[in-house]
């Protein structure tokens, strides 16, 4: 699928799945995601997709200098996130963690 034209492999099917039906655009999702991004994510917990460790964002090393943000699983070395900041964008890679639970608060 290519993301930004919206072309799928199935185009020219004939038929509409019942999902297509309810689906929207990435917009819908945008309530969500500021409930999600928001909070304070030290406390957030991170399980390496490495080992499986888990832990809080906050107890996890952390190696930064210019070029970005790296944090690591204490038990098995391995990235568990990146983030990376330019003029116009902040990038956040997370393949390193199978989940990352927040907690929503009260």
């Amino acid at each position: 699928m290519n993301f930004a034209s919206g072309e799928s492999h199935e185009s020219g099917s004939g038929r509409e799945r019942p999902a297509d039906a309810r689906r929207v655009d990435g917009n819908a999702a945008g309530g969500l995601f500021s409930e999600i991004f928001v909070p304070d994510l030290t406390t957030a917990r991170a399980k390496c997709a490495g080992c499986g460790a888990e832990g809080m964002i906050g107890s996890l090393p952390v190696y930064a200098h210019g070029m970005g943000t790296v944090v690591r699983c204490p038990k098995c070395d391995r990235v568990v996130l990146r983030v990376a900041r330019t003029p116009q964008h902040v990038w956040l890679d997370a393949t390193g963690a199978t989940c990352i639970v927040i907690s929503r608060g009260t």
